[in-house]
């Protein structure tokens, strides 16, 4: 009787995983989230005004306020490599003003 139990566990459990492997769902490829807009500002991190800017690098910077944009204008790689660590998603700056960095 023992041996009918066992062989029956034995069985039951075989089945089990036979079935948790075939309804076993794959994990989705990571999904591409939407860029993310830069909405604080580098320097200072508050929120940035759209008016005011600097083009760096073939990128578009904002800031909160001017102070900041000579802060920037010192060491912008600095301030771009920062926003692209938080997953920002800069702007290609406009043809013309690339040519003038």
């Amino acid at each position: 009787m023992n041996t009918r139990i066992g062989i029956t566990l034995a069985l039951a459990l075989t089945l089990g995983l036979a079935c948790a492997e075939v309804n076993k769902v794959e994990a989705p490829a990571q999904v591409k989230s939407a860029p993310k807009r830069q909405a604080l500002c580098p320097v200072m991190g508050g929120a940035v005004n759209t008016n005011l800017y600097a083009d760096a690098e073939g990128k578009r910077v904002y800031f909160c306020c001017g102070g900041c944009i000579s802060a920037f204008k010192k060491d912008p790689a600095k301030y771009i490599a920062k926003l692209e660590k938080d997953g920002v998603s800069l702007e290609k700056a406009p043809a013309a003003a690339a040519k003038k960095e």
